[in-house]
C-alpha cells in the first residue's frame, strides 16, 4: 500500500493554518508513514507594508476563535512591540532554507516559525528573528545564509501561483498530490481522518 501523499498550502501569518498544522501533524502521529505531509507557500502578504501596531494587536483577538477550536494549538493575542510583520515571504525562505537541510530541519523550523508567532507573539518577517529561531533549532549558522538565495524566492512564488491556477483562493488547503481536488479550510480531526482512511482504503482515487 502505497502512503496518502498530502499537500498543503499555508501560510504563517495565517491563524486558521496553525489550527490546521496542529490536526494534520496529529494525524501524522496516528497514520505514521502510511501519509506523508508536503508544505507549500500561500502568500497572504505577498509584499511588504506598513501596519499599525495598535489596530494590529486588535486583529490579534480575533485569533481566539481558532484558539477556541477542538484540537486547538496554543494561540496568544498579541502583547509585545514587536511587529507587525510586514509580509509572509521572508518565513517561507527561512523554511526552505531549512528544507535543504533534510526533512527533520524543516519540520523543527515549520513548528518553531507557527509558535514564535502565534504563542509567543515573535516578528517573524524579520531577519534577526528568523536567525534567532534558526539557531534554537540547533541548525548550521553558515546554512542560514540561503534565505537571500533567489531560488529559494522562485520557489515559493511557483508554489502560491500554482495554488492559484489549482484554484487555491485561500488557506489552509490540502489536495492529494497529482490530483486536482482540494479541501479548504482547518477542517475537524475527524473530516481529515475520515478521508485519509477512504483514500487508503482504495475508496477515494484523491
Amino acid at each position: 500500500m502505497k502512503p496518502v501523499a498530502l499537500e498543503v498550502w499555508s501560510d504563517y501569518l495565517c491563524p486558521w493554518c496553525h489550527l490546521a498544522d496542529h490536526r494534520l501533524g496529529l494525524l501524522k502521529q496516528e497514520f505514521g508513514d502510511d501519509i506523508t505531509l508536503e508544505f507549500k507557500s500561500y502568500l497572504l502578504r505577498p509584499r511588504p507594508e506598513e501596519r499599525e501596531l495598535e489596530k494590529f494587536m486588535r486583529y490579534t483577538q480575533s485569533w481566539m476563535r481558532p484558539a477556541g477550536e477542538p484540537d486547538a494549538p496554543k494561540f496568544q493575542v498579541w502583547e509585545t512591540s514587536e511587529g507587525p510583520p510586514s509580509h509572509s515571504v521572508p518565513a517561507h525562505l527561512a523554511a526552505k532554507a531549512a528544507a535543504r537541510l533534510g526533512e527533520e530541519a524543516f519540520s523543527s523550523i515549520h513548528e518553531r516559525l507557527l509558535r514564535a508567532y502565534f504563542e509567543d507573539n515573535r516578528d517573524i518577517s524579520q531577519i534577526e528573528t528568523l536567525q534567532a529561531i534558526w539557531a534554537e533549532a540547533g541548525l548550521p549558522p553558515a546554512d542560514f545564509a540561503a534565505v537571500a538565495e533567489p531560488e529559494l524566492l522562485q520557489a515559493t512564488a511557483e508554489e502560491h501561483n500554482e495554488a492559484l491556477e489549482l484554484g487555491i483562493t485561500g488557506v489552509p488547503a490540502v489536495r492529494v498530490k497529482g490530483t486536482t481536488a482540494f479541501v479548504t479550510g482547518a477542517q475537524p480531526v475527524e473530516t481529515y481522518r475520515r478521508w485519509i482512511e477512504r483514500l487508503l482504503d482504495g475508496v477515494l482515487d484523491g
